[in-house]
């Protein structure tokens, strides 16, 4: 094994079972923070006519064009004025970046596979399908998002 794969593994390792948590309305979700590569303010976005009504549109990060997707829109929760507090998650899954508008980000928390449960299966909501599980931290829950379904359009 050369010595780049071995750094590959074992960034892969460190990064096994850790979530980026975000509040969305009155919840706390999280997603695999392997998928997050950066997070900044909320910036000028450029609506682009023809998108799904969950895409906000793009903006120019460094000279690379992303689309923005508000998550708050994705979930049909009902909308918000942007603020101070509003950040762009960007992720990159499957070699695609997004950027995820998000009421706040939290922090980065280790939650075992041992602590995530599946989803529930009582709604047959859409967005129940972008569940990867409840993840338990302490006394409370965090709704654990699967980021590639989040992004299948």
């Amino acid at each position: 094994m050369s010595e780049d794969s071995q750094q590959v593994t074992f960034t892969e390792d460190t990064q096994k079972d850790k979530y980026l948590t975000f509040r969305l309305a009155d919840e706390d979700y999280g997603i695999e923070i392997r998928y997050v590569t950066e997070i900044i303010g909320i910036q000028k976005i450029t609506k682009v006519p023809d998108m799904a009504h969950f895409i906000k549109g793009v903006i120019n990060l460094r000279g690379k064009v992303i689309p923005v997707m508000d998550v708050r829109a994705r979930f049909s929760l009902s909308s918000r004025e942007y603020d101070e507090r509003t950040c762009v998650i960007v992720v990159n899954v499957n070699e695609q970046d997004i950027g995820l508008v998000v009421d706040r980000v939290n922090e980065v928390l280790d939650i075992p596979a041992a602590q995530v449960e599946p989803p529930p299966i009582t709604s047959q909501s859409q967005s129940t399908r972008y569940i990867r599980g409840i993840g338990k931290t302490g006394d409370s829950v965090k709704v654990l998002l699967d980021a590639e379904k989040l992004l299948d359009m």
